[in-house]
């Protein structure tokens, strides 16, 4: 098989797949209160059109799909996506990053279909803090969510904190307790500058080195290996936890030297970094009736405009909203 990389010598591996750009929550670092002018129907790939992508992006090396949105469990019949991509030869992986709300209702057809594991936004264990922050109600539904992913058997299951000075961050140990009782990774993720959020992420940012200082005030945290995935997360553990703590740090460690993926965009565009505008489009070929090798060709001319690092600064706004969501692999 051809090995997909970059410019810069970094094997291109793990795909993500946006299968919608609308959401059921509206974050308050992630999208405005009002929501954003949402894709029509027509703009939106098919799920056949995305398996076209994946089988292309099987061919040239990549071995792991990651299905997101916007809120992907928002799409109708996902499982039927899961399939599809399942019966692609190459991959090995496929997983969902959601906010589950939706997820006990669906979690063991998407595994029935193929889905492997799955990350889970959550910001908050408070159901009145859970509404502020996601201007929308729901805690309760999002933990039997993730439940019922543990009883489905997706292994490993994320939780991505995202973590803001004054908002939410009293609640670290309730999170470390959360690891402590359930297997699941929870992930601490430093806030990002996203456009009209720049200036309150600069006041509300926390650095991991912080986090971590303040966790190992409550309990000796060791290093460890970490669940199986292709994130960019460093991982700890308390003594005798069933689950472990991670954190990323995309703003005082970034790991862009690192960075194996791109991102297929509900609109059928590649984008080639999750913090620039650097992209292809790829819905013009496939509806012209392009061929998986032609397909292939694009995909890998797309890897000479992937760019080295993002430049993101504290107070300094990224281009995209929802960043946030989407970085956790």
């Amino acid at each position: 098989m051809i090995r997909l990389a970059d410019a810069f010598a970094r094997p291109i591996e793990y795909l993500r797949v946006s299968v919608t750009d609308k959401c059921n929550l509206r974050c308050v670092y992630c999208m405005p209160e009002g929501g954003l002018p949402w894709l029509q129907r027509d703009e939106i790939l098919s799920y056949e059109e995305i398996a076209r992508v994946v089988e292309a992006a099987a061919w040239v090396g990549v071995r792991a799909i990651r299905i997101t949105g916007g809120e992907p469990l928002l799409r109708r019949h996902l499982e039927r996506l899961v399939g599809l991509i399942s019966r692609i030869s190459g991959i090995d992986d496929i997983a969902l990053s959601t906010n589950a709300l939706l997820l006990e209702e669906q979690v063991d057809t998407l595994v029935a279909a193929g889905l492997r594991r799955v990350n889970v936004s959550l910001d908050t264990l408070n159901p009145e803090r859970f509404a502020s922050i996601a201007r929308r109600p729901g805690l309760e539904r999002v933990l039997r969510g993730i439940d019922a992913a543990i009883a489905a058997g997706l292994s490993p299951i994320k939780i991505n904190c995202v973590v803001m000075r004054g908002r939410n961050d009293d609640e670290l140990l309730a999170f470390a307790e959360f690891s402590r009782r359930r297997p699941v990774a929870v992930r601490f993720i430093e806030t990002m500058p996203v456009l009209e959020y720049a200036q309150a992420q600069r006041e509300e940012y926390v650095c991991a080195d912080e986090l971590l200082e303040r966790l190992q005030a409550v309990g000796e945290l060791a290093p460890v290996e970490g669940p199986h995935g292709n994130g960019p997360a460093r991982y700890f553990a308390f003594p005798n936890a069933v689950g472990t703590i991670g954190v990323i740090t995309p703003m005082s460690h970034d790991y862009c030297n690192r960075c194996n993926r791109v991102r297929l965009t509900a609109d059928g565009r590649l984008r080639l970094c999750l913090f620039g505008d650097h992209h292809v489009d790829l819905r013009g070929p496939l509806r012209a009736g392009a061929s998986r090798d032609e397909l292939c060709a694009i995909l890998e001319g797309s890897m000479l405009i992937k760019p080295e690092r993002h430049h993101l600064r504290l107070g300094e706004p990224a281009s995209r909203m929802r960043a946030l969501s989407e970085i956790g692999g």
